[in-house]
């Protein structure tokens, strides 16, 4: 596929603009490959790697190399459409970044779910301890690690110790 102006179509989300702008601003190609990339995120409502979303745009149909995900992901990170998280694993995992739209993350060591939460009370604490160290935040991160109601009482307590040893956040 080659250059596209989402100009040219009828009413270009949000997302599309900015990353339009932002794909103009630093003097690269706006293609139907990167928007068929940000427009299969962005249908997404949960957590994914590079290598699923890689897949799942093959099945839909489309022919998109693998490099040109990974480079599309970093665009996007870099243009704050998308979130980069680690969740404990080894790899990258992703998702869409949405209108002020804050939550933290619970991670099942043993089956791998992600729950997320927001709690007010916690935003309000989070800023207190910033402000009384004089400390300016510009992001944060809250991942807390153990086992969802499905796999508290049938998990291999060995096996669990091992992934919290191994974590990488």
């Amino acid at each position: 596929m080659g250059s596209n102006s989402i100009a040219s179509r009828k009413s270009p989300s949000k997302e599309e603009l900015r990353f339009e702008g932002f794909l103009r601003g630093k003097k690269l190609k706006l293609t139907g490959e990167r928007m068929a990339i940000l427009n299969a995120i962005f249908m997404r409502d949960s957590h994914f790697d590079a290598e699923t979303l890689h897949a799942d745009l093959r099945a839909k149909g489309g022919d998109i190399s693998r490099a040109t995900v990974y480079r599309t992901l970093d665009l996007l990170v870099q243009c704050c459409l998308v979130r980069k998280n680690s969740l404990g694993s080894s790899h990258a995992n992703y998702e869409a970044a949405r209108d002020n739209e804050h939550h933290d993350h619970l991670i099942c060591l043993n089956c791998g779910k992600v729950i997320e939460f927001y709690r007010p009370d916690l935003e309000t604490l989070q800023e207190k301890i910033c402000t009384e160290n004089t400390f300016k935040p510009m992001h944060h991160s809250l991942q807390i690690f153990g086992l969802c109601n499905n796999c508290k009482d049938k998990a291999d307590e060995g096996q669990i110790r091992n992934r919290v040893a191994q974590l990488h956040t």
